[in-house]
């Protein structure tokens, strides 16, 4: 047992079983207690207590406990009430008392600078599905993450008390200059580097060191782990650092460099990890949309997923706009990008009084309190305006805040340094593109200078306000990290959308995950902005992207194949995506959506929805796809023998008198086309029971407005794990029906038993 999970079972363990000592009623003293909080109808309390917490003992007093020993906190700004050490018949007694509102239970929350774990649920170790207990937290599981290498100091990649390497990897620890075996450990099993093109390009050392951050970054988010309970970036996001699976492997495959990541490196990485032995495959990254057989990621995870190889990709980052997506191809999991609920809010204080809000990860000290600066935005040159570099040499900016326009993904820490180099006290990234959403997940930069960034709305207001000379100054007030941020998650505006436009039928992306404003490990010797003037060092960094999504997905991927080995890549995606939810989460929000505005309430921009990982490892049934069911699809997709024989490496011939329609592909969606003569398009799909014993599930349609849909049966009947069974569900088009856009809809298999099993359905125009 590691030292992490053994702590995390001591804290469990302490706190649940804690023993209160003193007890008045002595037969009970061998009786367990653990922490309550109780809530406190505080204008009840009598004149003649003092205070509240003299008044809070002696209603503890009443349920024969010690108060002064019991009592743990007493709230009296947020929250009127008090926590106390208590046995179930002194709880009991109290819920009798007419001072209190309510009384529950204290749960154990650990605090993870990711933060990822806890708000996916993945700290519940006394959750009844356990996915933590029941992988042993990825013990069993190598992970091959081809990215710019990895930084093996880092903290998060400790290996104290990890047990052997499986036997079943192969992998070598062949890390090139300045990385000596020595520094692979349990935890990075495997090292090597594909430089087909790099050394003809530049001259940067021949190593798997990662010289960009991105690797390690990434490698620490899917299985990170580190002893140190306090760690930050510089301050931000405190906490403990975890990844998903904190006792997987790390096989690390450095096909990136400063120019991009050569394909045929990248294919090259993905042939020698399955060879490795590795279990999963994480890919952040991709390109253009290519036909399969021109895709050497298509083609690479086509080969592993023969070999029982989960691969997971990134979506891309070319969001809002429709159909932008990368990594389509059927058989690889992309990943679109959530945020979670943890912030950095910084705000921009206007003379006139009013308050823009945005975000910063600024590291230096505040501006003078109870002061303003005057504001500048230059709107006359468009250099200027933005803020590029030499841009603000010749205008006088000292002692000002600037106001630099964006566009959404561009570099905002230089505009900030070059406000610096004129001269200015702060600025003001103001995102300007019209085409983002404007409730825009922003991300957060660590400018150097006092710096926010404003999504476009409030960008909207603060020209308004110029324009029409309302404000003249501003200060810049940094709130450091704040939890509980509602709602969310909500899907990260530059997440890549579907429609598939390569394979219309095929849903993409096929889950949403966290992406926006990810913490986990960095290279000690690279600043946080790649920017040479700036000379701060962090073993973390805070980054955003569906590059920090796919990850989480991949730890996921391990833990899931962890707890269930004889699970195919098919069937941890469908336990994935049939158990997603498409709601904000569900501690923090109950609206039913996850879109930010009217038009993004759509699969094409969530895919089958937010991952959920306990769910997932209990999914009840699951739609498993064979190398055969491929091929019929690209025979269906009019890929040729020959194209196909290049995917699968055998020879192939597509039957025409036997060819299925694309749709029929046995994948966790439903995507069929309609037209407005009202022909009905059937679909059938094969389920496999992956619970022992018997179990019946019943079908539940939510009709999109305009469409006829039938699912027979009704009912699935299963008796033993591992049985399959057939259904069918026939949809039509009728009066009322939009020709003018996709119906969103679903078809869920309940078992009136907390399994739901949950399939997007979607008819194309």
């Amino acid at each position: 047992m590691s030292q992490v999970y053994m702590i995390v079972f001591l804290t469990l363990f302490l706190s649940l079983f804690y023993t209160t000592i003193g007890e008045n009623n002595l037969h009970n003293n061998q009786e367990q207690t653990q922490a309550y909080i109780v809530s406190i109808r505080n204008d009840l309390k009598p004149l003649y207590f003092s205070n509240v917490e003299e008044w809070y003992k002696s209603i503890l007093s009443r349920t024969n406990s010690n108060p002064n020993d019991a009592l743990l906190h007493v709230y009296k700004t947020v929250f009127h009430g008090f926590s106390a050490r208590l046995r179930s018949d002194q709880a009991n007694s109290l819920r009798s008392q007419v001072e209190v509102i309510h009384i529950f239970r204290d749960v154990i929350y650990q605090l993870h600078t990711t933060r990822t774990p806890h708000f996916l649920d993945l700290n519940t170790y006394n959750s009844p599905l356990g996915l933590l207990k029941d992988s042993d937290l990825g013990s069993n599981v190598v992970v091959g993450v081809l990215d710019t290498g990895i930084w093996p100091e880092n903290p998060s990649f400790n290996d104290a008390g990890m047990d052997p390497v499986p036997s079943n990897f192969k992998g070598v620890c062949d890390g090139g200059e300045n990385f000596p075996p020595s520094l692979c450990n349990k935890k990075i099993v495997g090292v090597r580097y594909f430089a087909g093109m790099m050394s003809k390009t530049e001259n940067k050392s021949l190593s798997a060191r990662d010289d960009f951050g991105h690797g390690t970054h990434t490698a620490s988010t899917i299985a990170g782990r580190t002893l140190n309970q306090n760690v930050s970036f510089f301050g931000y996001a405190k906490g403990e650092a975890t990844g998903m699976a904190p006792k997987a492997r790390l096989a690390i495959y450095k096909v990136c460099w400063s120019f991009g990541c050569s394909s045929s490196d990248v294919l090259a990485g993905i042939d020698k990890a399955v060879e490795d032995g590795v279990d999963v495959i994480s890919l952040s990254l991709g390109g253009p949309l290519e036909r399969f057989t021109d895709d050497t990621i298509a083609l690479g995870a086509f080969g592993a997923f023969q070999k029982g190889v989960f691969v997971s990709a990134s979506a891309g980052n070319s969001g809002p706009i429709p159909g932008t997506l990368s990594n389509v191809a059927p058989w690889i999991t992309a990943v679109g990008a959530s945020t979670i609920d943890r912030t950095f809010r910084a705000d921009v204080i206007l003379d006139n009084e009013e308050v823009l809000s945005g975000s910063s990860l600024y590291t230096g000290g505040p501006l003078p309190k109870n002061k303003t600066f005057p504001l500048v935005h230059f709107t006359s040159n468009y250099s200027m305006e933005y803020c590029y570099p030499g841009s603000l040499g010749g205008v006088d900016v000292k002692g000002k805040i600037v106001i630099c326009s964006s566009p959404a993904l561009s570099s905002r820490v230089g505009r900030g340094v070059e406000v610096q180099l004129a001269g200015g006290v702060g600025v003001i990234v103001a995102l300007n593109d019209p085409t983002v959403d404007v409730n825009d997940t922003v991300k957060s930069d660590p400018y150097l200078i006092p710096g926010v960034t404003i999504p476009f709305f409030e960008t909207r207001r603060l020209l308004h306000y110029i324009k029409n000379k309302q404000v003249k100054q501003a200060t810049i007030v940094f709130r450091g990290t704040r939890y509980g941020e509602k709602p969310a998650p909500m899907v990260a505006s530059f997440s890549s959308r579907g429609p598939n436009t390569l394979s219309k039928y095929v849903l993409k992306p096929d889950v949403i995950a966290p992406g926006v404003d990810i913490l986990a490990g960095w290279p000690k010797n690279l600043s946080p902005s790649g920017l040479d003037i700036d000379h701060r060092r962090s073993d973390y960094n805070i980054m955003s992207g569906t590059s920090m999504s796919c990850p989480h997905v991949s730890g996921l991927a391990a833990l899931l194949k962890s707890a269930h080995m004889d699970w195919t890549p098919t069937m941890i995606r469908s336990a994935l995506m049939t158990t997603a939810y498409t709601g904000y989460h569900h501690e923090m929000n109950k609206t039913k959506t996850t879109r930010q505005n009217g038009h993004q309430l759509s699969y094409w921009v969530s895919g089958a929805g937010h991952v959920n990982p306990e769910k997932a490892n209990d999914p009840g049934l699951v739609f498993d796809l064979s190398e055969d069911d491929y091929v019929q699809f690209l025979c269906a997709s009019n890929y040729n023998s020959t194209e196909i024989q290049i995917i699968v490496k055998k020879p192939v011939k597509c039957d025409d008198e036997t060819k299925v329609k694309e749709w029929d592909l046995n994948y966790p969606a439903l995507i069929v086309p309609t037209n407005s003569k009202g022909k009905e398009i059937e679909i059938v799909r094969t389920v496999k029971n992956v619970e022992s014993g018997s179990s019946t599930y019943t079908a539940k349609v939510a009709h999109p407005k305009g469409l006829s849909v039938s699912v027979s049966p009704l009912e699935l009947s299963f008796k033993a794990i591992n049985e399959t069974r057939k259904f069918s569900v026939k949809v039509s088009a009728f009066k009322g029906f939009k020709h003018d856009e996709d119906a969103m809809s679903s078809i869920t298999w309940t078992d009136g038993n907390n399994r739901n099993v949950t399939i997007p359905l979607i008819v194309v125009v």
